[in-house]
């Protein structure tokens, strides 16, 4: 089977330019689990500025319920867990059993053990209800879905996401015009699939595409190539002002109790 490099059909404006992800599910675990012991070590610190910023959009208020889609070894997870409090709930899921097993041990030093639950599964199908979280956070995640999978992730991201919910992804940027840099690392990914399984891609336009109402966006430079964070809401059912229902900059709301949290 030949597989394109590129998604650009015209179709599909998020879509356009974009290089495909041509390892499989079974290939990416395998790669993520090898490298769980270090990933914090050697991958953390390249992201860390384009998560904060992403988490510091998302702005995450005590007794509210949290999904992290790929948490990796945790990097975000401590931060969501303390920003939530004892009254809140947060849920890490990731494909890799070896990153999960790293998370967990990053919690349970942070003293955070008993108020997280993590998953292994993909997440374009979390075992979790519609309307099931207050936001979701996703860093260095979404552009390591090819090209078709994307709406996908999104539309799920949209199902356990309650009416005037928060959505915070921060990706690999593919600006425009390409710079230099963005080139190069685009042929590397072409010729080491695999290894580089991640791309830039568009994501302020593709949650745009899969019916999120934008809130805010930040570029971050990283080393020569650039990451974008966006907060979007999930609109209400009426469609009518989500953003200013519960978004970012919204004013503060109920505190949950415990028992309000997911299990």
């Amino acid at each position: 089977m030949i597989v394109k490099r590129t998604a650009d059909d015209g179709s599909c404006e998020w879509a356009r330019g974009l290089r495909r992800v041509t390892r499989s599910r079974s290939d990416a675990r395998t790669v993520y689990d090898r490298t769980s012991r270090w990933y914090r070590f050697v991958e953390e610190p390249f992201e860390r500025r384009a998560r904060t910023a992403a988490l510091d959009l998302l702005r995450v208020r005590p007794g509210e319920r949290v999904l992290e889609l790929g948490c990796g070894a945790g990097g975000a997870l401590v931060s969501l867990t303390r920003a939530v409090g004892p009254a809140g709930r947060v849920v890490g899921l990731d494909l890799s059993p070896g990153m999960i097993r790293q998370a967990a041990a990053r919690l349970g030093r942070a003293g955070f053990a008993d108020r997280a639950v993590l998953l292994v599964c993909d997440a374009t199908s979390v075992p979790r209800p519609d309307v099931s979280f207050d936001a979701l956070f996703m860093a260095f995640t979404l552009e390591l879905f090819d090209t078709p999978e994307i709406p996908l992730a999104l539309a799920e991201c949209r199902r356990l996401l309650r009416p005037g919910g928060r959505l915070a992804v921060v990706s690999l940027f593919r600006e425009t015009p390409v710079g230099c840099a963005t080139r190069l690392y685009e042929r590397l990914h072409d010729r080491f699939p695999a290894t580089l399984d991640c791309r830039p891609i568009h994501p302020r336009l593709a949650l745009e595409a899969a019916g999120f109402a934008q809130a805010q966006s930040r570029t971050i430079p990283l080393w020569g190539l650039r990451a974008e964070a966006v907060v979007a809401v999930r609109p209400s059912q009426s469609g009518s002002s989500a953003g200013a229902e519960s978004g970012p900059l919204a004013g503060p709301r109920r505190t949950r109790r415990p028992n309000d949290a997911p299990r």
